[in-house]
């Protein structure tokens, strides 16, 4: 007795399933790499429940910015005269490629407004500091 194969026909369907899956894991690293892609410039912000942070003010580079917009470079605490923005990069990455640990803060009257603030944090990245503090009085 033989038997006598059945012959198939190709099956002319795609299966859509695997490719739905690895849709799906793309769509999950877009979205979680995203976010990540967006510029700006990296600051820690104070919290109102933070203990204040120990800093070596003999030792710390404090960029001030007055309410009329002028700028200050003080160096372990002593006062200079204003100076123009454009100085302040070239003075800070001196001071940076000298003594890389040096701490660079920021400190801003609070009638500046927040696009010059944000300016100068620019060009203490540009000119090289890694981290830039703010400093700002504690709540009453």
């Amino acid at each position: 007795m033989s038997r006598e194969r059945k012959k198939r026909k190709p099956m002319a369907e795609i299966n859509v399933v695997p490719y739905i899956d690895v849709m799906l894991v793309l769509m999950v690293v877009f979205m979680i790499t995203a976010p990540l892609l967006t510029e700006g410039v990296s600051v820690e912000l104070p919290q109102l429940t933070a203990k204040p942070v120990k800093v070596d003010e003999t030792e710390a580079l404090v960029v001030s910015i007055k309410a009329d917009g002028s700028y200050y470079v003080n160096l372990g605490g002593s006062a200079e005269k204003p100076v123009q923005l454009a100085k302040i990069g070239t003075q800070v990455s001196k001071i940076i490629r000298a003594k890389p640990a040096t701490q660079v803060l920021v400190r801003g009257d609070k009638m500046v407004p927040y696009g010059k603030v944000v300016e100068l944090m620019a060009l203490l990245q540009k000119s090289g500091v890694a981290s830039v503090g703010l400093i700002t009085e504690p709540e009453k």
